[in-house]
């Protein structure tokens, strides 16, 4: 599967922004999907995960009440809604895909996009 992220800028902290990866290729749905980020000089790092069919999210903990994961199969995309950002949420944002299971482990997802550039300033 093909993953295209976009929806990346430059925001004020407190601001939102609504990313989105859209897939081609394969059928979307058989895919658990994840959103990850990448700051200058560190690792990157998950950030929020979904289930095939939506039933189930998972989130980073430095993002819980503030960002949100969907999706929708019929657009083979999925999103993340990500409110009241902070300066330190500056990062490039990856939207990947695996088969198996949900994962917070980078090194698990089979399929990544490119980043989108999220830079929140203060």
């Amino acid at each position: 599967v093909q993953l295209q992220a976009c929806g990346g800028g430059l925001v004020q902290a407190g601001g939102s922004l609504r990313l989105s990866c859209a897939a081609s290729g394969r059928t979307f749905s058989n895919y658990y999907m994840g959103w990850f980020r990448q700051a200058p000089g560190k690792e990157r790092e998950f950030v929020a995960a979904i289930s095939r069919r939506a039933g189930d999210t998972y989130y980073a903990d430095f993002v819980k009440g503030r960002f949100t994961i969907s999706r929708d199969n019929a657009k083979n995309t999925v999103y993340l809604q990500m409110n009241s950002l902070k300066p330190e949420d500056t990062a490039v944002y990856y939207c990947a895909g695996r088969t198996p299971s949900m994962s917070s482990v980078p090194r698990e997802y089979e399929y990544w996009g490119h980043g989108t550039q999220v830079t929140v300033s203060s």
